[in-house]
């Protein structure tokens, strides 16, 4: 059963922050052509105006410029509301090791307001988003729930930080908590512009200008890229599951494995060009190899990825050939 077929209560209300940001504002949209009610919440700190214009004005939709890191709007936001979609955060592991301190603030602080928002306004179940790079320095493939190594970035720590107190909240005040651990997330809307830039969405852009991109190291890096329908998918599947499978967090990817190189040969092909990257040095604390094994996620939240490499990237580069400059404001 796909996302699309699932029945929530009648009345149900999601509020999904970060609802400006590129997996925010595909939940949100989502979840309104399902029919229900969803508040959004965003500082457009890195979330963009564009990505909820379109939802403005729509009679199920409530917007709300906050921030995470102001505990009275969080426990505002959490009122009435059924499931949480926390997405808010701050990305980026080179970024990441430039801004400890900020990420502390942002994304551990954050996510322990919207935790005890949710638990004092009485929230049914609370999804969060994690990130594969929890497995740090682990080099086993594919990626197991349980085999995590050390972590290599404070992005990285404020994830891992992020699960320990969600199950804490579990354990200690039965909040039914759900990590997603997120492996390359791509797809409509996602910035391709900046320093910090998600390398799909960059490359795509940059061919589309005739730029030559770069690339860090040989190339030769493994990705398990998760096309955001499946990001959709688990979110809500989340929303669904069982009070045994909360107060823990699971891999959410394809279960696929491509590599940097040749999907810079497979786009410039695609986009009909022909032009040569630039290689150059390694970025720190990044993860050389990364596979997700999804077999837990599958059992215990009924997540079910639909979309594989090939048909996301399809996808992608056809929206972006149509909206790049849209996305780019």
């Amino acid at each position: 059963m796909g996302y699309k077929d699932i029945n929530f209560p009648e009345g149900s209300k999601f509020l999904v922050t970060g609802s400006a940001g590129f997996i925010g504002s595909n939940l949100v949209e989502a979840i309104l052509n399902l029919g229900y009610e969803v508040r959004g919440l965003d500082n457009f700190s890195t979330g963009k105006k564009g990505n909820v214009e379109e939802f403005i004005n729509h009679p199920n939709y409530e917007f709300v410029e906050g921030d995470i890191t102001d505990l009275d709007t969080c426990l505002s936001v959490c009122d009435g509301v059924d499931f949480v979609l926390h997405q808010a955060a701050w990305g980026s592991v080179p970024r990441s090791i430039e801004m400890p301190l900020f990420y502390e603030e942002v994304n551990i602080k954050g996510t322990l307001n919207m935790l005890e928002a949710a638990r004092q306004k009485g929230v049914k179940k609370f999804v969060y988003a994690s990130s594969s790079s929890v497995y740090g320095d682990e080099p086993t493939l594919p990626k197991v729930e349980g085999g995590e190594g050390n972590v290599l970035s404070p992005y990285a720590l404020t994830k891992k930080v992020n699960e320990e107190y969600a199950k804490l909240y579990k354990d200690l005040y039965d909040l039914d908590t759900y990590g997603l651990r997120y492996f390359n997330v791509f797809g409509r809307r996602q910035d391709p512009n900046g320093a910090y830039a998600a390398v799909i969405p960059k490359f795509i852009k940059q061919l589309l200008n005739d730029e030559q991109p770069l690339i860090n190291g040989d190339g030769k890096q493994s990705r398990d890229f998760t096309y955001i329908e499946n990001v959709i998918d688990a979110n809500l599947k989340a929303c669904t599951a069982g009070s045994l499978a909360a107060g823990r967090a699971y891999n959410i990817a394809y279960g696929g494995r491509e590599f940097l190189i040749d999907i810079y040969k497979n786009l410039n092909s695609a986009l009909g060009k022909d032009i040569k990257p630039v290689f150059g040095p390694e970025r720190k604390g990044d993860i050389k190899h990364s596979n997700a094994d999804i077999t837990y996620a599958q059992e215990q939240i009924g997540y079910e990825p639909d979309w594989n490499f090939a048909r996301g990237i399809s996808e992608a580069i056809s929206w972006y050939e149509t909206n790049l400059q849209k996305v780019s404001r």
